[in-house]
């Protein structure tokens, strides 16, 4: 195959957060250290795309996302970064006139990426074969990578989140999108491990997706921890993350990671784990959105995520 993706900066570590009068150790998994905006899950989702790309002799990247898209970031500043032209199918006629007070298009835009701005209803038809043919009549010959980047090629990537250094782990925690994160650790864990999937959507509807790309049964999606559905939050998961901040000077974004972290430590307050239990939390990055979630909450005069010293 072709390989091309440069480590150009340093491997996550494993952190321990420090907790107290409970009987169980954890840690967090660095993922987002990876990269300052291939960030995380998207550095590992797309290292075997951007390979396989590359091996078609594909010039362009197509993507689809939302106003404050990790993916899309990702996919521009890995275009630019790796020399590809990209587009991204954006959700939402109406942000094509606020890009410039939407700080993650913005910084698409300034990595390269061209922007198609479609409506809601356009947008659900992304996977229909005659949506992307009229796409491709548009804009001629593209790789096409799904919605958050989950494919074949990603779960790849994402079993590499894994190594022998977390071998020793009892529990494998990580927050749920698409599900190829999960499926990528899931396929790279130890049958001894169980692996736990916080989904930031409402519902049990990843479970069949999941299914289609994990190879082993050791694992089990925790759905109470949603806080109201994707791109929602609440007093209490921002003060919990300003919180983790200042005891551990670790950032957590609030649509995924905090979610999870909110998630575990509470369930370990539960006693949810047995006596001894040895947790490791994967840090899937999505860092730039703090910048658009700060926005959207000092409109609405809330309380906003802090992220200094």
């Amino acid at each position: 195959m072709i390989y091309f993706w440069r480590m150009d900066f340093s491997e996550s570590i494993n952190q321990q957060v420090i907790l107290e009068n409970h009987p169980v150790s954890l840690y967090i998994k660095r993922e987002d250290l990876l990269h300052p905006y291939i960030s995380g899950n998207k550095f590992r989702k797309l290292k075997y795309n951007l390979a396989q790309a590359k091996k078609e002799n594909k010039t362009t990247l197509l993507t689809f996302g939302g106003a404050f898209s990790n993916h899309i970031l990702a996919v521009a500043a890995a275009g630019n970064e790796f020399g590809f032209k990209t587009i991204g199918i954006i959700r939402g006629e109406e942000l094509r006139f606020k890009i410039d007070e939407n700080p993650t298009l913005q910084r698409a835009q300034e990595f390269g990426m061209d922007f198609e701005f479609v409506t809601r209803e356009s947008y659900r038809h992304k996977a229909n074969p005659l949506f992307i043919g009229e796409i491709k009549q548009k804009f001629g010959d593209f790789y096409l990578i799904p919605e958050g980047g989950t494919n074949e090629l990603a779960v790849k990537g994402c079993e590499e989140i894994l190594s022998e250094n977390e071998a020793d782990f009892d529990y494998i925690c990580c927050a749920v999108g698409t599900g190829g994160t999960i499926s990528g650790i899931i396929n790279c864990s130890k049958p001894s491990q169980q692996v736990l999937g916080f989904p930031a959507l409402k519902g049990d509807f990843l479970r069949q997706d999941i299914c289609s790309f994990a190879k082993r049964d050791n694992w089990d999606l925790i759905t109470d921890y949603h806080f109201g559905g994707y791109g929602k939050v609440s007093e209490e998961l921002i003060r919990f993350i300003n919180d983790f901040y200042k005891k551990h000077k670790i950032i957590l974004d609030p649509v995924y990671t905090g979610k999870m972290v909110f998630a575990v430590i509470d369930l370990i307050e539960k006693k949810y784990f047995p006596d001894n239990s040895k947790i490791l939390m994967i840090h899937t990055g999505g860092l730039q959105g703090i910048a658009g979630m700060n926005k959207l909450l000092k409109q609405k005069k809330l309380l906003e995520i802090n992220v200094n010293d």
